[in-house]
């Protein structure tokens, strides 16, 4: 019983302090103001030039190109990297490296090649271009040139220059080959590159 009493208390009080002053005071600010939308109160916000009508009249004053500078941020040079020798690298197709068997023609040719520094892709391009050339046959003659051995020397004569058993011996002639190929291509592969592109070296 007494917990009802207290909230009619309760209740009585908030009526009589918001009753007829709240009622009033809403009613009074409703009358008194008039009503603004949100479009018409930004509207105080928009500035507007004010001043000498003289300056608003007047022609805007004309550039000129000579008062100005441009800067223009240079773009920075690239660092050249260094193009690997590969067998991908230079002219066409390259061809692959094969240990040669001992004791041929060819594991004699690894070895001067590797001496003169050339790596495995170079000698990889030397296979397939005295493959092309001859087989790799020491007495490979070309009748219809006079081409000879496994270089293909033109004349085959040209080989004595490395030995005088030029005709017979696969170091003479790989020998004299592989300072004609250094000597004119560069390298194994330049040669062959050459040799892809004309049909000769």
């Amino acid at each position: 019983m007494l917990g009802a009493f207290a909230a009619f208390a309760v209740l009585g009080f908030v009526i009589a302090y918001i009753g007829p002053t709240g009622l009033a005071l809403a009613q009074a600010s409703v009358e008194d103001s008039p009503q603004v939308s949100l479009y018409a109160s930004s509207l105080d916000d928009v500035q507007s030039i004010a001043g000498d009508e003289s300056l608003a009249s007047a022609e805007p004053a004309a550039l000129d190109r000579g008062g100005y500078s441009v800067y223009v941020k240079p773009k920075p040079t690239p660092t050249p990297t260094a193009t690997p020798t590969s067998a991908t690298s230079g002219g066409g197709w390259r061809p692959p490296f094969a240990t040669p068997d001992p004791g041929t023609a060819q594991a004699i040719a690894y070895d001067m090649v590797l001496a003169r520094g050339w790596g495995d892709d170079q000698f990889a391009c030397l296979v397939a271009l005295w493959n092309k050339e001859s087989g790799w046959r020491v007495n490979a003659f070309n009748a219809g040139s006079g081409a000879y051995g496994i270089p293909q020397a033109l004349p085959g004569s040209k080989m004595a220059s490395a030995g005088a058993d030029w005709e017979t011996n696969p170091a003479t002639q790989i020998s004299w080959g592989l300072g004609y190929v250094g000597g004119r291509y560069g390298t194994p592969c330049g040669a062959w590159d050459h040799s892809q592109r004309t049909g000769w070296y």
